[in-house]
């Protein structure tokens, strides 16, 4: 089973770009859901495609960063998702609540919050 990866890029509009290695699952997400606690940006991009696959708990914790930044007044938005994490989304009935954008820019555009 491969790793998860994670990399955390702050960009001068304030926003944090986590860039995801790997598959995104129960025995992954631990050390995904740490980090993302740690985050105090007003905006939380993540840059998805690196993640080939995505489980139920994957998706879970996204929805849960999502939640945090919906709590917190923080912008969150999501890129690089594949056909099979959109299928996902759809058969979990999120896709309309995870708010995707087709680059790390266009993400950036929309939900970091100029200062």
């Amino acid at each position: 089973m491969e790793d998860l990866k994670i990399e955390v890029e702050q960009r001068p509009s304030g926003a944090s770009v986590v860039q995801l290695q790997g598959a995104l699952t129960l025995n992954s997400l631990f050390e995904f859901q740490d980090l993302m606690r740690k985050q105090a940006a007003p905006a939380i991009i993540l840059d998805m495609s690196g993640v080939p696959y995505m489980d139920s708990a994957g998706l879970g914790a996204v929805l849960g960063v999502l939640a945090s930044c919906q709590r917190h007044n923080r912008g969150f938005g999501v890129t690089g998702v594949t056909d099979r994490i959109k299928t996902l989304f759809t058969v979990g009935r999120v896709d309309g609540l995870i708010p995707t954008f087709e680059s790390v820019a266009a993400a950036e555009s929309r939900v970091a919050k100029p200062a």
